[in-house]
């Protein structure tokens, strides 16, 4: 066996037995001993004793210190009475949660490798002598300093533990851990001057986060990042590329690591793109990230691909060469809407070519805002109050606004403005619980002094990330959901209500009280209908209407701090939750069935092919789609291991973004494939599949997330 395979069954191996979740313990330990204290100031001495205290696990084959077993112990000496008042003494300091804007970041890595750790702390001191007439600012940055301090000393902490792994090894040639005690030493007198030591520093800081309990914490943009020290060490003859590669895999293997413990953390790491300057982005590094989770072949990272008009035609086979193997990823996101998307919320041009992900698809200035949030916004819900007078259908209660009862609308436009005055009504509902839920804490109360040191400019301005230290101001996006459930019911209104009158606008509402029962030939004319995903302008137009009609409404408010709302086109795979919500829709959907799948056609409905479906995806102007879209393709395998074949489909999918698409994924695993796995789970553990705005093993989804991947029209 390879190290790299060594390492993969040493990470996968089981938790022992009376093993427990302790980084409350070890939090707790911070706290007790600072209750009087204010709170930044203790909620730094807890970040510092987590640093201080956690287990240090060392993998034999490990190359990149740092586990996520650390979280806890088998530890029988911490009694679980003690994790009890741990939990209530850490609970009642509380944290920020996913609305209150505490993880899901794209830390500035950038920095942190140019002045290192002891610039930091310079940083630090430099500032805390500039605002030292202001005791709130000074306070905030004694507790940047305490936190930072803490994970210098974990750093020494790792360099001790290696050492004395490297004396327990008695084959001195199989002996990586001098050199390790040696990197992680250096990491607290100066920056990291490798690859490798950049790579450790970045991977023990992640780690930090994940102790911290956050999840989704993006590397961002990992080949531009690492490039210079990569390039420095090629020049030197100090790293080959067999070696960054099994650098770059080891850590991947480390961000598996979560599964053990949660779901997969959706680390999402971004590769390609234009650069500041707008030169292609593509380099060596872009290469071997997609090398290392195709031989990694794990559901995470959440790996993104920013594709441009000129990008290297090689780097794009290699990402479907990737996604061929059947692991789901990259997604593939287009620099030409993507950049201008955020252009429109003030952001500097650079800025804007310099974003990443977080999360599923979520666009990002990386280091410069605060913690992303988002939310689910249920359109077709909207559609359901139109129709019957904001009375839901399902339980007869008036949940929406007043608008005029069907018998009074006798055409498309009356129809949309009904439509748009109960998205409205929803919209300014959906922010105020946003509002409620966003600003509920004191800033000062919940600081979070580790997390700002890795935002511009938190330490130069003396203020938490949350509470004015970052250059720009947080962000929420919305996902509207079921663009094609929407674009198709309003389609099939007009062609069977309005143009044929097969049916009043009345009677439809009552066919779908009745969940179409004996309305079973309207049900045949409305499925019959032109359904989005198919090049038809009749239909198409409404998913244009949908994009611009969200975002009219959705451009009114703003977050706490001045930011803008974004829209995102998404659903993950709440699609299937949100269809129980929805009675029956004039496109033929019955009561409580899953909505059309984030930004692509409903299952099955597209049936013209490729590329009539991206040439529909195409038409809504995404440049109003701030957080980004997901649309869903299917393709047989045979796509990806013929090179013809794989040229075919990147010339559709340049083409697809050419014309204005956003975003697409890509699932290559067949459909009997994914009907045999759900029949014998057992001789297909390690099959992953592209979900939605991340990858997973089919076999641990749940029943209807796996039949909803399989409904997915596969194209040949």
């Amino acid at each position: 066996m390879t190290r790299l395979e060594r390492l993969k069954a040493q990470v996968s191996a089981p938790l022992p037995n009376g093993w427990k979740k302790c980084n409350s313990y070890y939090l707790y330990e911070g706290y007790r001993c600072h209750y009087d204290d204010p709170v930044p100031i203790a909620r730094a001495y807890a970040e510092e004793a987590l640093c201080r205290l956690h287990p240090i696990h060392l993998y034999d084959d490990d190359i990149v210190l740092g586990s996520l077993r650390s979280i806890g112990s088998d530890d029988p000496g911490i009694p679980d009475g003690i994790l009890k008042k741990a939990d209530d003494i850490v609970g009642s300091y509380g944290r920020h949660q996913f609305w209150m804007n505490y993880d899901h970041f794209a830390p500035d890595y950038a920095t942190i490798l140019e002045r290192g750790v002891p610039g930091t702390l310079e940083a630090i001191r430099l500032s805390a002598e500039k605002h030292r007439g202001d005791p709130q600012k000074t306070e905030f940055l004694e507790a940047c300093r305490i936190s930072m301090q803490g994970f210098s000393d974990m750093l020494e902490r790792y360099a001790d533990a290696a050492r004395e792994k490297a004396a327990a090894v008695p084959d001195d040639s199989q002996n990586q851990f001098g050199e390790l005690s040696r990197i992680c030493h250096s990491l607290t007198l100066s920056p990291p001057a490798t690859f490798h030591e950049a790579l450790q520093l970045l991977w023990l800081i992640h780690l930090t986060f994940a102790l911290q309990g956050r999840y989704a914490m993006a590397f961002g943009r990992l080949d531009q990042i690492l490039y210079p020290f990569y390039c420095r060490d090629k020049e030197k003859g100090i790293l080959s590329d067999e070696q960054a590669l099994e650098l770059l895999s080891c850590t991947l293997y480390k961000i598996g690591e979560r599964r053990l413990f949660a779901a997969d953390d959706v680390v999402n790491i971004a590769i390609g793109g234009l650069k500041r300057d707008g030169s292609g982005g593509v380099n060596e590094l872009s290469y071997l990230i997609l090398q290392a989770v195709e031989d990694c072949g794990i559901p995470g990272p959440n790996l993104s691909a920013r594709l441009y008009a000129d990008v290297p035609e090689p780097f794009v086979d290699a990402c479907l060469r990737v996604i061929g193997t059947g692991i789901g990823y990259p997604a593939l996101m287009n620099d030409d809407v993507n950049i201008p998307a955020l252009a429109r919320y003030g952001y500097s041009l650079e800025d804007c070519r310099d974003y990443c992900m977080v999360g599923c698809i979520e666009n990002f200035i990386q280091g410069k805002q605060p913690p992303w949030s988002d939310g689910r916004f249920n359109s077709p819900k909207y559609l359901e109050y139109a129709l019957n007078a904001g009375v839901c259908m399902q339980t007869g209660l008036p949940l929406g606004t007043d608008t005029p009862p069907a018998e009074e609308i006798g055409d498309m436009d009356t129809l949309l403005h009904a439509v748009e005055q109960q998205m409205a009504y929803g919209a300014a509902e959906y922010m105020a619980v946003f509002h409620n839920e966003n600003g509920r804490y004191n800033r000062e109360q919940y600081t979070q002094p580790f997390l700002s040191c890795f935002c511009q400019d938190c330490i130069g301005r003396g203020q938490d990330i949350n509470d004015g230290g970052a250059l720009y101001p947080s962000v929420h996006g919305v996902c509207g959901m079921g663009i094609a459930t929407m674009a198709d019911s309003l389609a099939a209104i007009e062609r069977v209500v309005f143009e044929q009158k097969k049916i009043s606008l009345a009677g439809l509402r009552d066919a779908l009280k009745a969940n179409f029962n004996g309305y079973d030939e309207l049900r045949s004319d409305l499925l019959a209908a032109p359904k989005y995903g198919n090049n038809l302008e009749f239909v198409d137009k409404y998913a244009e209407w949908f994009i611009q009609s969200h975002f009219r409404i959705f451009s009114r408010y703003r977050t706490r701090d001045g930011g803008g709302i974004y829209l995102a086109i998404a659903s993950n795979v709440q699609n299937i939750s949100a269809g129980r919500e929805v009675a029956a829709t004039p496109d033929g959907r019955l009561n409580g069935m899953p909505l059309s799948d984030a930004a692509s056609p409903m299952h099955g409905l597209d049936k013209d092919g490729p590329t009539t479906t991206f040439l529909s995806l195409s038409k809504p102007d995404y440049t109003f789609a701030g957080a980004g879209t997901v649309v869903n393709q299917k393709y047989s395998p045979a796509m990806f291991h013929d090179p013809k074949k794989r040229a075919c489909l990147s010339a559709l999918i340049r083409t697809y973004f050419l014309k204005g698409g956003q975003e697409v994924q890509i699932n290559s695993i067949s459909r009997d494939v994914l009907r045999d796995a759900m029949e014998n789970p057992d001789s297909y553990r390690d099959l992953v599949v592209r979900v939605s705005g991340f990858s997973a093993y089919y076999v641990c989804l749940d029943r209807s997330v796996q039949e909803d991947i399989l409904m997915r029209t596969e194209h040949g």
